[in-house]
């Protein structure tokens, strides 16, 4: 017998508290060695679905399809265009962030958006104004404004995502299953449209950007020829960024690539200002991570018997997931507020439930799933570095998959936990982690904090019910 075998056989048999905390609570105060895990049963009437996906026979072969879609994404910059050409949008027509809604059930943020997005595009004279052709559905001259989720345009938005015809977006594509997407240009922090603010200086920057930053960016892109936007995120992942509310490296490595070109091609002040605006702006590559992520998503598609979550997104009221077996119907529940840190005299009180669809960066591994790699995050958000580093390896608990692409130094250069399975989250009760900034409940306000939220369990319960129902018999 070996003196580790003696060893072990003489020890104490190891204490495992599973569930409730206060067993190994109790255990901690009397420093007894012990191993705590995080579960508790499926929430009651699941069952039955939870049973029926373990018998689906195409489970185990679709979730494989679909994480090798998603690890097989690309992701590459080729163009910069107006959203009126590269989303086909006409004067009245808008996307927004999230699931469907109307005006009726539009959140404050989402409201000040959409009357920003008005004044913008010369459609009304006032907020005022703005707001009364948005409470009617129609325009001055009878036209009806059309509102669609940014996802079933084939793009994604920031916070309330709004995009009207005369913004510029970033055009990405993956060539490895020939689809394309977009996100628009990123504002910068503070007071700006995608947080609902609309005053004055909000629409001046958003024409700025329309008439000088949008055709430079483009006139980069072209010189410098199509970027590699997933190389560039995996390595801003490995920099100390997550791709969510940390976006430094990433900013500066785009920043790199295009500033040559757009030296050579701008007038001297003109170049000044659009270096200084994205060089001073540490969110703005957070636009091209979530159209990277939005490709990901795409090329899983519609995988019949497939449980992995493919969208995750949120309006401002609703929050709402897609998954590859059910293909674009949204599972949605009522948005969350999310509990960080709040800027100047802001609290809880003014903050607006969560809102966005940046959580697809959640959802292909980064952002929340990835804090771990960007201990400095937790500044912006709060918790603690400890915090961060239990968060990504609680993720790996309700995902299928690492991704080597985005690879993370502090864990061993583990890959990122990628491919969400509706069943582990419904089973484990573990909900996927989302950082977040925080918008203003009032239409106006702006930003108002940064911090963590999650989505309503009911979201995936409904996908569970709807991925079982199609399952087959037998």
């Amino acid at each position: 017998m070996t003196a580790a075998l003696r060893g072990l056989l003489h020890a104490p048999p190891p204490v495992v508290a599973v569930g409730a905390t206060v067993l190994a609570d109790a255990l901690a105060e009397q420093a007894v060695p012990h191993v705590r895990v995080d579960w508790r049963p499926p929430p009651a009437g699941t069952e039955d679905a939870l049973a029926r996906l373990a018998a689906d026979p195409r489970r185990a072969s679709a979730n494989a399809e679909a994480v090798r879609r998603m690890l097989a994404a690309g992701a590459t910059l080729v163009d910069v265009r107006p959203a009126a050409d590269l989303v086909d949008l006409a004067p009245g027509q808008f996307c927004h962030a999230g699931p469907p809604l109307d005006w009726s059930a539009a959140s404050g943020p989402m409201r000040g958006a959409l009357i920003g997005a008005m004044l913008l595009e010369g459609l009304a004279d006032s907020p005022d104004d703005a707001q009364a052709q948005l409470a009617r559905g129609r325009l001055h001259n009878g036209r009806p404004i059309e509102l669609f989720p940014c996802h079933e345009k084939g793009g994604v938005g920031p916070m309330a995502g709004v995009v009207s015809p005369s913004m510029w977006a970033w055009e990405l594509r993956d060539e490895t299953h020939g689809t394309a997407a977009w996100c628009t240009l990123n504002e910068g922090l503070g007071k700006v449209l995608r947080y609902g603010a609309y005053a004055p200086e909000v629409i001046d920057r958003l024409r700025w950007m329309a008439a000088v930053l949008g055709p430079a960016l483009a006139g980069g892109v072209r010189a410098a020829g199509p970027l590699d936007v997933k190389a560039l995120v995996g390595q801003m992942v490995q920099m100390g960024d997550e791709g969510h509310n940390r976006n430094r490296a990433g900013t500066l490595l785009l920043l790199r690539d295009l500033l040559p070109s757009i030296v050579e091609s701008l007038p001297a002040a003109d170049a000044a200002r659009v270096a200084r605006f994205v060089g001073g702006n540490d969110h703005f590559f957070l636009n091209l991570v979530m159209a990277a992520g939005k490709l990901q998503s795409l090329a899983v598609g519609s995988i019949p018997g497939s449980t992995v979550v493919t969208v995750m997104a949120r309006n401002g009221t609703e929050f709402g997931i897609q998954t590859a077996g059910t293909g674009g119907q949204w599972f949605t529940g009522p948005a969350g507020v999310a509990d960080g840190l709040y800027l100047g005299a802001y609290g809880p009180r003014d903050a607006n439930p969560d809102i966005g669809d940046s959580a697809i960066t959640e959802t292909i591994g980064l952002g929340g799933f990835s804090m771990a790699t960007a201990p400095a995050i937790v500044r912006f958000v709060g918790g603690t570095v400890r915090d961060a580093w239990a968060t990504t390896n609680r993720m790996y608990e309700i995902t299928l998959a690492e991704n080597p692409a985005y690879a993370l130094p502090v864990l061993d250069f583990r890959g990122a936990p990628t491919a969400i399975d509706t069943t582990l989250v419904v089973r484990t009760g573990i909900l996927p982690q989302i950082n977040t900034g925080i918008a203003g409940r009032v239409a106006g306000t702006g930003q108002v904090g940064a911090g963590l939220v999650t989505p309503p369990l009911r979201c995936f319960v409904a996908a569970l019910e709807s991925l079982a129902a199609r399952a087959p018999d037998g």
